[in-house]
């Protein structure tokens, strides 16, 4: 019995137990990469998983960044700016605007906070879903059609970076918010808070490489929006749900770019 005790006050996160089985689990979740293995089922997989989100962001960014790259010698920005945005939705399969679409819904609907969450569950799409799809698409192509060179292709490296690290450190300030299961409920895990630092340091390490400027004006977007993304969540729904977190993800991007574009007349 004690030598099970302090097995359990010694037990390594998620992350390092399962590493392998982590990264494919994040990767098949957050992409359109068909990925299966025999173990995906075990819930203790999808919570070591959360670890990896930023590192998924990386090769989200990266496929951006050769896209935006092959285009920017042939075509203005505007054009690799839309090529971009195309990109980040479709690596997902479109999940993360789905989660926004239904948010908007549910959030912006002066409804209690049961109905709030049978609306979001709801697979149609409403006014205000559409609409706030339509604001962050093109507040992401006004914000990517300023840029020009480099600073074009950090944006977009950076952007799915930030919004998988959004959804990271929004889980450790929420508490989900549905009884019973449900897919977010899934990455859920005991060290959520230290997988939230890691990926905090993660993401400004990954800033420092744009420039000490961009480094402050893109944490204060990311934390700013976490921050009263999440509050709001909070005083709607009590927390966050697979919905939510796509859609912080989504706010995420959309004003690290914007951020990006800070100082440029």
């Amino acid at each position: 019995m004690p030598d099970q005790e302090e097995e359990r006050r010694f037990r390594l996160p998620e992350a390092f137990r399962y590493p392998l089985a982590g990264f494919l689990a994040a990767l098949r979740f957050l992409t359109i990469v068909p990925l299966t293995w025999r173990c995906e089922q075990d819930g203790r997989f999808f919570g070591a998983a959360l670890a990896w989100f930023p590192i998924v962001g990386v090769l989200i960014g990266l496929a951006a960044a050769i896209l935006v790259s092959c285009l920017s010698p042939f075509f203005p920005p505007s054009v690799s700016a839309v090529a971009a945005v195309i990109l980040l939705a479709a690596a997902s399969g479109c999940l993360h605007l789905d989660g926004l679409a239904d948010s908007s819904d549910g959030l912006l609907s002066a409804r209690t906070r049961e109905r709030i969450l049978e609306i979001m569950r709801d697979s149609h799409t409403g006014a205000m879903g559409v609409i706030a799809i339509v604001v962050v698409l093109l507040g992401k192509y006004a914000a990517l059609s300023s840029l020009e060179g480099s600073m074009l292709i950090f944006t977009v490296i950076a952007m799915p970076i930030a919004g998988r690290c959004a959804i990271v450190l929004t889980m450790a300030c929420l508490p989900y918010a549905r009884d019973g299961e449900g897919l977010g409920r899934l990455f859920y895990a005991s060290s959520t808070r230290l997988t939230a630092l890691w990926a905090l340091v993660f993401l400004t390490v990954i800033l420092i490489f744009g420039g000490l400027p961009m480094v402050f004006s893109t944490l204060v977007a990311v934390l700013a929006t976490v921050l009263f993304f999440s509050l709001w969540c909070r005083s709607k729904i009590g927390g966050a749900t697979g919905d939510t977190l796509g859609a912080v993800c989504e706010l995420t991007e959309m004003m690290v770019a914007m951020a990006m574009t800070f100082g440029i007349a």
